[in-house]
C-alpha cells in the first residue's frame, strides 16, 4: 500500500509552537511528513534567519521525529510536493482572515496541480495568536518568548538580535524634555 504523504511548506522564520502543533497534528494523520522551508533565494529584510538556520532549528525542535522529514525548497508549492511524491499539501488556519487567503491559493494549487489536494488544520486555540512576525517584533525588543517558541528557538533569536543590537546606541531616553 502507497504511503500518504503530505507537505507542510513554510517560512518558519521562526519556527513556534503553532507550527510544531500542526506538524505533530499531521504527523498523525498522514504517514509521512515532509517539512518543507521555503528559500526565498535572495537575502530578504523580513528574513530573519537563513534557509539552512531554519532548517537546522525546526530540526532540532522536532527532536528526531520519525515521520517527519525536514527539507529546504525554492519555487512553487505544488512543484516541490510532485517531487516528494505527495498527495496533500497541509496548511494551517489560525483566525477567520487566513481563510480567504488560503482558499486562493489551494484554488491556484489546484489549478495547477489537481491531483495534490490541501487539507487545511486549525489551529489550536492557544496559538491562535501566534505569528512568526510577532514573535520576530517581541524578541527584538528583548520580550520574552519563551511561552511561544522552544528553547532552541529563544536561544537563536537572542543571538540574532543581541548580534544586530551591537553598537546601536542604547541610553536611556528622557521621558521629560
Amino acid at each position: 500500500m502507497k504511503k500518504r504523504r503530505a507537505v507542510y511548506p513554510g517560512t518558519f522564520d521562526p519556527v513556534h509552537y503553532g507550527h510544531l502543533d500542526l506538524m505533530h497534528r499531521a504527523c498523525a494523520i498522514f504517514d509521512e511528513l515532509v517539512v518543507a522551508v521555503f528559500d526565498h533565494g535572495q537575502p530578504s529584510k523580513t528574513i530573519l534567519f537563513s534557509v539552512n538556520e531554519r532548517v537546522s532549528m525546526v530540526r532540532e525542535a522536532l527532536d528526531s521525529q520519525d515521520n517527519i522529514t525536514v527539507v529546504p525548497y525554492a519555487g512553487l508549492t505544488v512543484d516541490f510536493a510532485r517531487k516528494m511524491e505527495a498527495q496533500v499539501i497541509v496548511r494551517g488556519l489560525r483566525v477567520f482572515s487566513d481563510f480567504e487567503f488560503e482558499f486562493r491559493m489551494a484554488l491556484a494549487n489546484q489549478r495547477l496541480a489537481p491531483e495534490i489536494d490541501v487539507v487545511n488544520l486549525i489551529t489550536r486555540e492557544e496559538h491562535t495568536f501566534l505569528s512568526s512576525t510577532i514573535i520576530r517584533e517581541i524578541a527584538s525588543f528583548n520580550g520574552d518568548v519563551s511561552s511561544m517558541v522552544p528553547p532552541n528557538v529563544v536561544t537563536a533569536l537572542k543571538q540574532r538580535f543581541s548580534e544586530q543590537n551591537r553598537g546601536s546606541y542604547s541610553a536611556p531616553v528622557s521621558l521629560r524634555d
